[in-house]
């Protein structure tokens, strides 16, 4: 059946993982009807977008309402996010995600054209793409990096580093891992008040030019995510090792998006990956911060149809005859 839960249509689909747990993917049928959604999107070049940890759906929507018109974009919900469910083993482990990405990228392809998709990381999105890269090369013939690094969240790249780097860092989020019940409720309030926004603005997580309705949106999504599974999640991803080595591998199109205003993934992080991707496609978005999906998802989305022109993956559709 169709959700239209969001302003686009897509058709929901799981993915059953070994250990039980059901992973939600979404394909954007746009405006083509239901019954004939799945045939005519099935020659179409597909692209896979991947989430930040804790993001809502609703950060994609600007990439989304450029793709989805000739190409077959879907995009996936983690353990505990959207429609998918927290994790039946209570594994939030990087490797877990990376599992469940390349699950649902060989379960969408048969659908589609049989050939894999273009991905797209976002954030934590990155690392999980770089990771299934690095498993599965011939899973991910092309690939777009957007505000997100190899090892993020990485103390090393901060501007106040924590004395030990990443083994402090590691050692927090073990030694505080008992106190996320206790804490949970606060944080909910404080995510669904109105002090969330301005405290993004303050802190300067968010721009000027922040949608104030996409940042509720997703503040609202994240007061509704299981806390123990975010925090597992980030704990996840600091103690897994870093993935630079993986970019020495790529062998494929690939393109960065920065943000200049990034303070959880600093311009100079992704520009270092820049520097051991020599052929890769570079583009910095000004004026955007860490949630640059929708503080420029215009320009970013413009940029990734430029990459996927330039390697000849824009689909273009037939000329209706008259």
């Amino acid at each position: 059946m169709v959700d239209e839960i969001m302003p686009y249509r897509r058709l929901t689909r799981f993915s059953l993982a070994p250990d039980a747990t059901r992973v939600a993917y979404h394909v954007h049928v746009g405006d083509l009807p239901e019954e004939q959604a799945e045939e005519e999107l099935a020659a179409r070049t597909s692209v896979l977008l991947s989430n930040g940890i804790g993001t809502s759906e609703n950060f994609w929507r600007h990439v989304v309402a450029d793709l989805e018109q000739d190409h077959r974009v879907v995009h996936w919900d983690y353990r505990g996010h959207g429609q998918s469910e927290v994790s039946s083993s209570d594994d939030y482990a990087l490797r877990v995600h990376v599992d469940d990405l390349e699950r649902i990228t060989e379960e969408m392809m048969p659908h589609g054209d049989g050939r894999p998709p273009h991905h797209v990381g976002f954030s934590m999105g990155v690392r999980v793409v770089l990771e299934l890269y690095r498993r599965r090369p011939d899973l991910v013939p092309s690939m777009t990096l957007i505000a997100g690094g190899p090892a993020s969240p990485d103390p090393s790249a901060w501007r106040v580093q924590p004395p030990g780097g990443r083994d402090t860092l590691c050692r927090a989020f073990r030694a505080l891992t008992p106190l996320v019940p206790a804490v949970a409720p606060l944080v909910h309030e404080v995510l669904t008040s109105r002090l969330a926004y301005p405290l993004g603005r303050v802190s300067g997580l968010l721009r000027a030019r922040a949608p104030l309705a996409d940042i509720q949106e997703f503040t609202r999504a994240l007061a509704r995510m299981d806390p123990r599974a975010f925090w597992m999640m980030m704990r996840g991803l600091v103690e897994a090792p870093p993935s630079w080595d993986v970019l020495l591998q790529v062998r494929v199109p690939t393109l960065l998006i920065a943000a200049r205003n990034d303070h959880l993934v600093p311009l100079r992080e992704m520009d270092r990956m820049r520097g051991l991707l020599p052929h890769a496609h570079w583009v910095v978005i000004e004026d955007a911060g860490h949630a640059g999906l929708v503080e420029a998802g215009t320009e970013i989305a413009e940029a990734v149809r430029r990459f996927l022109r330039s390697h000849g993956l824009e689909e273009r559709l037939p000329t209706p005859s008259h």
